[in-house]
């Protein structure tokens, strides 16, 4: 038995080796299906998803807006739970869209202009509800009404969005390159906004410039969106979708049921649902209200923005080298391990209050943890386009829509009611939200919200980590399932051609699936 167990993971590992090199020969070797123009498309596209000042969010809503500590749970509950319920809606409705310019390109080109208007009345709000109290009746209300249209906007989108790129080549070597030239490029722009917006805040908060804080919100938020709806608008007007659809629309139940057959889907949510009890009150409050430094973030980055991009550099040398589970495994967790560190050195003579301890322990963490950035941004991309094509090997369909929601459906579950426990923490540990600012907490509180991003993130989430060990879409599984995609595709092609053929001879083409 031991000698057969052996045999077994020789044979895997030699898979593993070499399936890199098999899938050049399941699949047409030097056809490239996205251009040079759609490829500068979708990389304007993926920095427009970043290129954005979302990162203070929190910090705008409490202490910009001032919209109430003890309403603004009440506002995650409910959006949380309308968000479970329009995304099953959306994805059912969206599955079934069939029309002469795709299944998910008309739903980008829709959003484009109504999702910027959304965004610029989030970031006009302290100008529209100035001077109003943190309770006031009409602005929680336009608030909760905002949020949630804003939510179902946000949903269409993201469906629409990770459809896309699922079928906007069926070549996985294609693919990963679109993935990761995209990821490599925007790194140098994306984050941009947020660094700059950082080192405003401390400009301000330190009378080095004379601006309302109000006033550098709603400039920055009004740039930062119309640039980013600009270049996602141009990305919907130019990719193209080449992955068939079938004829047949999928019913809900078929949809469902589909994704119960699906085990890397099911491998993949369950480890998010997992990882979704995570708790954490992000690193803003820390730093802004115990450093009194919002651009700490960019100043500890500083090395790691230097490795972030090399780390591009040996993905496909993993992708050969290391199976999908282990290359999962170590790019989630190893940012965990990490803070674990930070936590320990921030615990030694009270150095979470101080700057240069601080500094150093979490510009470690950062450098060392952008060694596998890359792999982290690459790997999941991948894997939730291979669940979405293991779904079409085994139903004969692909519904894009429905699997893209299932996956973060549960997460999506436990996390609203999570995001509804960090208020009430943030309230429970003291947090002073009228006089919010550099040294204006107690040392308790600031302890608390030192623990709150480091240590209790990594405590509430570590169980995500199971899932990942049964991981198996791999090596020769995988480039079978590829070699057989790729021989139905052509097979499907062939059978449209004869329709197209047939209706033009003026016959009766057949019916049926075209998948």
């Amino acid at each position: 038995m031991a000698s057969e167990a052996n045999t077994t993971a020789s044979l895997q590992h030699e898979s593993e080796k070499h399936h890199h090199h098999h899938l050049k020969d399941v699949l047409p070797k030097d056809r490239r299906y996205v251009g040079t123009k759609e490829t500068v498309a979708y990389i304007l596209y993926d920095i427009s998803r970043s290129f954005n000042i979302g990162k203070y969010n929190d910090i705008f809503i409490t202490d910009i807006v001032k919209i109430g500590l003890k309403f603004q749970p009440i506002v995650t509950l409910i959006v949380g739970l309308w968000d479970i319920i329009n995304d099953v809606f959306l994805a059912t409705f969206i599955d079934k869209t069939r029309t002469r310019f795709g299944k998910f390109k008309p739903y980008l080109v829709i959003y484009a202009i109504p999702g910027v208007l959304l965004s610029l009345f989030y970031w006009w709000l302290p100008v529209i509800f100035s001077g109003r109290d943190p309770y006031n009746i009409v602005m929680l209300t336009t608030y909760m009404v905002f949020s949630l249209v804003s939510n179902f906007a946000g949903s269409m989108n993201e469906i629409a969005r990770v459809g896309m790129l699922s079928t906007i080549t069926p070549n996985i070597l294609d693919r990963t390159r679109l993935i990761t030239q995209a990821n490599l490029l925007s790194g140098f722009v994306e984050k941009g906004p947020e660094i700059l917006m950082g080192v405003f805040i401390d400009l301000v908060n330190n009378g080095k410039i004379n601006i309302k804080m109000t006033s550098l919100y709603v400039s920055a938020g009004t740039f930062t969106t119309v640039v980013a709806g600009a270049m996602a608008f141009y990305f919907a007007c130019v990719a193209k979708e080449r992955v068939m659809q079938t004829v047949e629309k999928p019913s809900v139940k078929e949809n469902f049921k589909s994704i119960f057959k699906n085990k890397p889907l099911l491998l993949i949510t369950l480890s998010e649902f997992l990882g979704a009890f995570s708790i954490s009150s992000g690193t803003n409050f820390y730093y802004i209200n115990v450093l009194g430094l919002a651009s700490m973030s960019t100043i500890v980055g500083i090395p790691g923005a230097i490795v972030s991009p090399i780390s591009y550099s040996y993905v496909p040398w993993a992708r050969r080298k290391f199976s999908t589970k282990a290359l999962w495994l170590v790019s989630s967790h190893i940012g965990d391990v990490l803070m674990l560190g930070v936590y320990i050195v921030g615990s030694i003579n009270k150095n979470f209050k101080k700057r240069l301890p601080m500094i150093l322990a979490f510009m470690a963490r950062e450098t060392l943890w952008m060694f596998v950035w890359g792999l982290r941004s690459v790997i999941p991309e991948e894997m939730r386009n291979e669940a979405i094509d293991y779904g079409e090997w085994k139903n004969g369909y692909r519904n894009e829509g429905m699997t893209g929601v299932a996956k973060g459906l549960a997460t999506k579950f436990v996390s609203t009611f999570g995001g509804t426990i960090k208020g009430a923490i943030l309230a429970s540990i003291g947090y002073n939200q009228e006089n919010a600012g550099y040294g204006k907490q107690s040392e308790k509180v600031e302890r608390s919200l030192f623990a709150m991003c480091t240590i209790l993130p990594v405590a509430t989430g570590a169980l995500s980590v199971i899932p990942k060990l049964f991981y198996d879409l791999s090596g020769e599984k995988r480039d079978r399932m590829y070699r057989e995609l790729h021989e139905r595709r052509k097979l499907a092609m062939k059978k449209e051609d004869v329709s197209k053929d047939k209706q033009n001879n003026g016959e009766e083409p057949e019916t049926g699936s075209a998948g």
